[in-house]
């Protein structure tokens, strides 16, 4: 399909014209809002949660230090209404009501800024990440269709690594259950008055819950970076390692009786990912500066399941310019940013003969324009096209070229009337398009899958006090041609299993999330949330059935608090509810049970030296962590992890 260049030029042409007229607009002088301490970068420049009409939740360096959490899917479990899918060998993360098998594709991951989700449908790997490189976790609950198009649907989490502005380092030792040990350390320092360099790596090994489940993963980043008044530069390359054995899935049967059982004795995934990744930003004008971001990553993917080995490739050039203005008004802030997202990406599938490359292009403006020093409105769009260059040894032996387009818009206000109140409301288009391996099977006569498109509404509240903060929010999501696998669906001509994927019927989600944190004393600290989720299909066979893998009622409470001079205890309780098993779209079965994970954690901090003893799942509680339905063949089931102890100590220097 072709671009229209007419409507993308009007809308960057109207918008970029509040940056000239903005500054010269007068307004009664009145306070403006206090700053906020948290800078995010999830808006894709430099702001604060408060200040951008959305739902951002920030956890910082602080708050996963005091958790005593070892990895980063332990810290973002219960998170933001976060709901985990772990098949034992990945997880997948689900926001605003989306099954475990359509997770991966309507949740976007970010590792400062860049994409991480593939080409195809397996999950962005997360042990790739280890908790040391992290300062903040950034979590926008929602669509950001205009922001990062494609995939960022149901909400966007921004894993923000360490930058080498200090100098010193760290390093961690931990073992504990499962055989598990772990080696974790940093360094950073100055090359002169300019540069200064980041190196970090980690090694972990253990042999998990599940029987033949052991890994052995490894990971190692360098960074480089330069910086001065008016420019910014750094480059960075990265390898990472992860060798994990396939326990595979358990009957009902075998669950109940013994939830650690394999019969597996031989399967196994092993992945091996090198990136790199460089990018420059200059301040062009006091008010205007110009960014670029230029990655690349290379994945081998090797595994041997049902019997069959198998070698996987994928790689990914991305390219990211864009123009960053900022202005001070007698309004308030005026913020713009507007660029480009170009990729190429390339996936080989040798068990499959198959070949796919997929190219992406988009232009996308956003704008926060002040019309008091209280009340702003958020305004942008995005346009998108892709292409697909598929060949399938069964489906598509001769090769097909596919394209699709489509577009986002966003409209959204923010209210701050006091330093202690802020309210929005917020309108934004999303969509994603199918992966290559969904392309590549689809019923007989459909030659390419139409994009998933959807709106997203939400209204929310906050209100921040020096000792509390309280955030309120309600939203609807309305999804139209939403890409599944539907095994009822006919196989495709030359086909090798039942089923295919589909443009699905309509849906919609409805939901609801509060979030209180309370510090009570300098030395107890309390937080509560809670989020209510009503997904279900509004048209076609399934109307009026629940969606599956999602919880209506998901909760976390937690508690810190300082036990003696350099002691303190962390204990939190994760809460979900019951629902149907992926894929019992039809509502068929029966509900998997409710349940309660507890975790515990008591850290030590002196002077330089911290430890922590962490206990996840403290009363061991037996869980299906990852389950699908199987009909009349009965389903499949995957152990949640059992009691886990971590012992770890670090020094800084």
């Amino acid at each position: 399909m072709g671009t229209n260049p007419t409507k993308i030029a009007l809308l960057m042409s109207s918008l970029c014209s509040f940056s000239l007229i903005a500054p010269a607009m007068a307004a009664n002088d009145t306070s403006t809002a206090k700053v906020d301490e948290h800078v995010v970068v999830i808006g894709r420049s430099d702001n604060t949660p408060l200040n951008i009409a959305a739902n951002v939740n920030v956890i910082d360096a602080a708050a996963i230090e005091m958790s005593g959490a070892t990895s980063v899917t332990e810290v973002l479990r219960g998170q933001s209404g976060i709901q985990l899918s772990d098949n034992n060998i990945g997880t997948s993360f689900a926001m605003r009501g989306f099954s475990a098998s359509t997770a991966v594709n309507n949740t976007l991951i970010l590792l400062d800024g860049r994409r991480l989700n593939n080409i195809d449908i397996a999950a962005p790997s997360l042990n790739a990440i280890p908790l040391n490189q992290v300062e903040r976790i950034e979590i926008l609950s929602g669509s950001a269709g205009v922001l990062y198009g494609d995939q960022a649907v149901g909400g966007v989490i921004n894993i923000v690594t360490k930058s080498p502005e200090n100098t010193g380092g760290s390093m961690q030792l931990s073992g504990g259950s499962f055989d598990t040990y772990e080696g974790r350390g940093d360094i950073s320092g100055a090359i002169n008055k300019d540069w200064r360099y980041f190196l970090t790596g980690s090694y972990n090994q253990g042999d998990n819950y599940r029987e033949h489940n052991a890994n052995e993963t490894g990971s190692i980043l360098g960074r480089i970076q330069y910086k001065t008044a008016t420019d910014s530069f750094f480059v960075e390359t990265s390898y990472y390692d992860d060798d994990r054995e396939n326990p595979g899935s358990l009957t009902k049967a075998q669950f109940k009786a013994d939830p650690r059982h394999s019969d597996n004795t031989q399967e196994y995934i092993h992945e091996m990912t090198t990136a790199a990744r460089t990018g420059y930003q200059h301040q062009l004008t006091q008010h205007w500066a110009l960014a670029a971001d230029v990655d690349y990553s290379d994945t081998l993917v090797s595994s041997l399941n049902w019997g069959a080995n198998s070698q996987n490739t994928r790689s990914m050039l991305m390219f990211s310019p864009k123009a960053i203005a900022n202005y001070t008004t007698q309004q308030g802030e005026l913020n713009l940013v507007t660029g480009l997202d170009i990729s190429r990406g390339k996936a080989d599938f040798d068990s499959m003969q198959r070949s796919n490359v997929q190219q992406t292009q988009s232009a996308y403006v956003h704008a926060t324009v002040p019309l008091s020093p209280t009340l702003s409105y958020v305004v942008g769009g995005r346009y998108a096209w892709i292409q697909d260059e598929l060949k399938d040894g069964q489906v598509y032996p001769l090769g097909i070229d596919l394209d699709e387009d489509a577009h986002a818009f966003e409209l959204g206000l923010n209210y701050r009337p006091s330093a202690e109140h802020r309210l929005y409301l917020r309108v934004d288009d999303n969509f994603r398009f199918a992966k290559v391996d969904e392309q590549a099977y689809t019923p007989k006569d459909v030659f390419g899958l139409k994009p998933q498109t959807g709106r997203s509404y939400e209204a929310g509240w906050d209100w921040t006090l020096t000792s509390q903060t309280l955030r309120v929010s309600l939203y609807r999501l309305d999804l139209e041609d939403e890409i599944v696998f539907d095994p009822s669906a006919p196989m495709p001509e030359g086909g090798s299993f039942q089923g295919a994927n589909v443009n699905a019927d309509a849906s919609r989600r409805y939901g609801a999330s509060a979030d209180w944190d309370w510090q009570i004393t300098q030395a107890l600290q309390l937080g509560l949330e809670y989020n209510y989720t009503d997904a279900e299909f509004t048209d076609g066979l399934n109307d009026g059935k629940q969606l599956s893998w999602v919880a209506e009622h998901t909760g976390r409470g937690y508690l810190s608090m300082d036990i003696a001079e350099h002691f303190q205890v962390f204990a939190e309780a994760i809460y979900t509810g019951d629902r149907f098993i992926e894929g019992d779209n039809g509502n068929e079965g029966d509900k998997l049970a409710s349940y309660v994970l507890s975790n515990l954690a008591l850290n030590y901090t002196r002077d330089a030296w911290l430890a922590s003893l962490r206990i996840d799942n403290l009363f061991d509680k037996d869980y299906v962590s990852s389950g699908y339905y199987g009909g009349a063949w009965g389903d499949s089931y995957y152990s949640g992890r059992g009691r886990d102890v971590r012992f770890t100590v670090g020094y800084r220097f």
